[in-house]
């Protein structure tokens, strides 16, 4: 048996247990960094350390206070909160009373957060604040199995005997500690490697959400999963602002545990370019969507530039992308990242001009990256390689406890999602469908039995819906979504996700784009534009002062726009182009339903709202 092996094949029954052999391993070493706002109320945020030996102080007063509510293992604890701190001491808490976390998004409404809480049949609620409670108290009537809601910053808030803070249920649980200081470590070595966890609802971009049913087992593995692709190791530094009620962001906070390294934590988004020099991080994983963004930031400052400025980003963004694509092929053939004598020289002028500037942006000794949960377009990625940023694309499901590919260290290649971490077995059905298997594969739905049989066979092969293909040496390429392939009324079939994900790298402007085509005659799509950058733009353009809605219904806008769409169509089939597009008066965003909290978009959501976008683009031409 393989090192490997061994170190997967031995795991610890439990997160629960993961964490106690973490504390006791290394108590006095830094855990976790958070914000604090500064004492006087004015300027950028304090950043306060836990060592593992304070951490585990609190998740064991959390833990016993739980049990004084009256928590049983395996019974739901229900988590509302965006990503902060309290969160992480709050899931290890639940884990370490033997109970599992159901979590909650906090952008999910009333409605929506009372289905599942009743669904899950949760007993506490762990609710960030005023807002989250107030989900709660309006459907209490709904919720007969709900019998605390505990609040993490009581601002505004009124305590009553079915609702406390933190610091409250902290306080009892010390007070029950000292009557009983074996209670957490005999509540741990009670727990199984297939009890209940984590209870992760899908976002999904129809219907109802399902709960996903994550075992202690399948968090276990991933930990020595994670640890075993020798990605990260003790002295690195995360930054962590993915949501935690996404598996994506939970998977990071297991990995950690088994590594040992510092994790700081903050999950407001507007804060990241702020944090970033701050924290100054070694790696952190982040979605697409945010690699876009910084992308098209960095591209319309220097367009706003204009001039040689503009020429220099542009000259700059083609030695990357050129640079990356030959040091990658080298490394495949020859196992180092070489690159021709003239191509060194361009990248190393490129280099000191504007790519150690995108460095700085990120920190200065960001290592590497890890991007998730959707399609990064190739051309970004090689942007971001050639300039030092190492992207490395991975794979998985809410189903698959989020990773089940990662590309590898030096090895990564752009435009593939990886190798399977060790233990994941994968194969490829006959209509290109990504099959997996492996201990990171759920147990099922919760309460949905028939749902679980559509996905997952008797003999544990897990129908991911995606669709994709291997190379000889085992790099994985996702090419689409099975549910999602346009097929032309001409018969053609379309994968909208690979357009739409060129698109976002010919256009520095773009924020969301559809492609629509299903049984059309040609495609079409609806564009969303970046408001900080397309204001930009318009000041530039005798836009100035216009709001956002005016902007992008300005003649000068759509012309502009119809350019990058032009030259998108250059490199597409012909039955790919896109023959009309339609800005929209608005991002897309999660408020309205149209994307995912981990950004993904709600085709049919956004196709049933712009329907009349949609009609009036194909209003006087003949359907096939």
């Amino acid at each position: 048996m393989s090192d490997t092996q061994t170190l997967i094949e031995n795991r610890p029954p439990s997160v629960a247990a993961l964490f106690l052999e973490r504390v006791a391993a290394t108590p006095d070493a830094e855990a976790y960094r958070h914000p604090v706002a500064p004492v006087s109320g004015e300027g950028p945020d304090d950043w306060k350390s836990l060592s593992w030996a304070q951490a585990a102080e609190r998740v064991y007063a959390i833990a016993a206070g739980l049990i004084e509510l009256g928590v049983q293992p395996e019974q739901r604890v229900a988590l509302a909160s965006s990503t902060r701190i309290e969160w992480i001491l709050a899931d290890l808490g639940i884990m370490c009373a033997g109970a599992a976390t159901t979590t909650v998004y906090p952008q999910t409404n009333a409605e929506e957060s009372a289905f599942i809480l009743s669904d899950s049949e949760s007993r506490v609620l762990i609710a960030e604040d005023a807002a989250q409670l107030a989900k709660a108290v309006e459907k209490r009537a709904e919720l007969p199995n709900l019998t605390h809601v505990v609040v993490i910053d009581p601002a505004g808030v009124e305590t009553a005997d079915w609702i406390l803070t933190l610091d409250e249920l902290e306080k009892r649980g010390a007070a029950r500690l000292e009557k009983d200081p074996e209670l957490i470590e005999q509540r741990v070595g009670a727990i199984t490697r297939d009890q209940l966890a984590t209870l992760i609802y899908t976002s999904g971009t129809t219907g109802r959400p399902k709960g996903v049913r994550l075992p202690h087992d399948n968090w276990a593995y991933m930990a020595k999963a994670i640890a075993a692709t020798g990605l990260v190791g003790p002295d690195d530094v995360q930054y962590l602002w993915l949501p935690l009620a996404h598996v994506f962001g939970k998977v990071l906070t297991s990995g950690q545990i088994e590594v040992g390294h510092v994790t700081a934590v903050d999950g407001r988004v507007d804060k990241i370019i702020e944090n970033l020099p701050v924290v100054q991080p070694t790696y952190m994983a982040a979605v697409p969507r945010i690699f876009e963004k910084v992308y098209n930031g960095v591209a319309a400052k220097a367009r706003a530039a204009g001039g040689a400025k503009y020429k220099i980003f542009q000259w700059a963004a083609e030695v990357s992308r050129e640079y990356a694509k030959v040091t990658q092929e080298n490394f495949r053939r020859t196992g180092t990242h070489s690159a021709p004598f003239g191509l060194a020289a361009k990248h190393k002028v490129a280099d000191t001009l504007v790519y150690a500037k995108i460095r700085e942006a990120f920190g200065g000794n960001l290592r590497a990256c890890v991007s998730g949960s959707a399609a990064l377009a190739p051309e970004i990625g090689y942007f971001f390689a050639g300039a030092g940023i190492h992207i490395l694309e991975g794979y998985g499901l809410t189903e698959s406890s989020a990773a089940s590919f990662v590309n590898p260290g030096e090895a990564y290649r752009t435009g593939t999602v990886g190798k399977p971490l060790p233990g994941t077995e994968v194969r490829i059905a006959d209509d290109g469908e990504i099959l997996l298997r492996g201990p990171g594969i759920m147990e099922g739905y919760h309460g949905l039995p028939d749902k679980t049989a559509e996905v997952l066979e008797s003999d544990g092969w897990f129908h991911t819906g995606d669709i994709g293909e291997l190379s000889p040496d085992g790099y994985l390429r996702i090419t689409d979504r099975k549910k999602d392939l346009i097929k032309t009324s001409g018969g053609k079939y379309i994968a909208p996700a690979e357009v739409e994900g060129q698109f976002k790298a010919v256009c520095p402007y773009v924020s969301n784009i559809l492609v629509h085509g299903a049984d059309r005659n040609f495609c079409t799509a609806l564009i969303a534009l970046d408001e900080v950058a397309i204001v930009a733009w318009a000041e530039e353009n005798g836009l100035s002062g216009k709001s956002y809605a005016e902007i992008v219904a300005a003649p000068q806008t759509v012309e502009m726009v119809d350019g990058y769409v032009k030259k998108l169509n250059e490199g597409l089939q012909k039955w790919q182009t896109i023959k009309k597009f339609r800005l929209l008066p608005r991002d897309l965003d999660v408020e309205h339903g149209e994307i995912t909290p981990s950004l993904k978009l709600k085709r049919p959501v956004v196709e049933r709202e712009y329907k009349g976008l949609i009609e009036e683009m194909y209003a006087g031409t003949r359907e096939a």
